[in-house]
């Protein structure tokens, strides 16, 4: 069976190079390269972007988006096994791959890039929720990405869209939702990874706005929010009672009940409740 590039199939690049899967590294790899292309298709025309791809284990994603057009893909890998596998790739695309090895949490990321960026990325699953808590959270806004595109375990996905009084609401979703536009445009269950993974899988894609949504000091609505949802349950008259002085007054001051809990407060909510917080003497 042909493929998207002339290049091998995955599962012979796999074999070849001796690629099994670490789960220490966080490692599914997806096989298939149609797969891989449709994803590389969620993050939109990437003809004058250069692309961030992080973890691209054998390449398959890598593939997709060299495939798709884009003008420079920038793939960083921890494992060194899979290098001569990248190298294969970049030789097939001359002057469009460079691939850092190294640990992207360690790496200046934008120092290698070109803009406009966007993100796109099979995230290992141990790093990937503080990579987005990175992303989304940079000394100066906007960001020097303009989209997300990422793959997350289904849970994760869903807390990142999530809107008030769900299950999955906390946040997540107030930190993705304050500065992007986030939805869920695919999933993917088990046995399309190699290994299969326990849990099924969804790709995220995230626009990032020019300014949040509504006006808020980012330490200190991180602050009221860590207080209120690690204490979810609570009324945040409780939960937010390390806030000190008058946390009723102030909660009634922003409109919020005092016995309300914190996943029946919108994004305005906790804004408004971090401005009040901000401009209290």
């Amino acid at each position: 069976m042909g493929t998207i590039d002339g290049l091998p199939p995955l599962r012979e690049v796999i074999r070849t190079h001796d690629l099994v899967a670490k789960k220490q590294l966080g490692q599914n790899f997806l096989l298939d390269l149609n797969l891989t292309a449709k994803i590389a298709r969620m993050a939109g025309d990437l003809s004058a972007c250069d692309v961030l791809e992080i973890g691209p284990g054998p390449g398959g994603l890598t593939r997709g988006l060299l495939a798709e057009g884009a003008r420079r893909v920038v793939a960083v890998e921890k494992d060194p096994r899979c290098l001569p596998a990248l190298d294969e790739i970049a030789a097939a695309y001359p002057g469009r791959l460079s691939v850092l090895a190294g640990d992207a949490l360690e790496l200046d990321l934008p120092a290698h890039l070109t803009p406009p960026v966007r993100i796109v990325a099979n995230l290992p699953y141990n790093v990937g929720t503080e990579l987005l808590i990175r992303w989304l959270s940079p000394p100066v806004w906007p960001p020097f990405w303009e989209s997300l595109t990422l793959m997350f375990q289904k849970e994760v996905a869903e807390r990142i869209v999530a809107k008030p009084r769900g299950d999955h609401y906390g946040r997540l979703a107030i930190l993705a939702q304050w500065r992007t536009e986030a939805k869920i445009v695919m999933h993917l269950p088990p046995e399309a990874f190699t290994p299969a993974p326990k849990v099924h899988s969804a790709v995220v894609h995230l626009k990032r706005l020019a300014a949040p949504r509504y006006p808020a000091d980012p330490a200190v609505l991180s602050r009221v929010t860590a207080m209120a949802f690690n204490q979810r349950r609570k009324m945040l008259r409780s939960s937010l009672k390390g806030l000190g002085g008058d946390v009723e007054a102030l909660l009634e001051s922003v409109g919020i009940p005092p016995t309300a809990r914190a996943e029946e407060i919108g994004l305005d909510g906790f804004c408004a409740l971090a401005r009040a917080l901000t401009a209290r003497p």
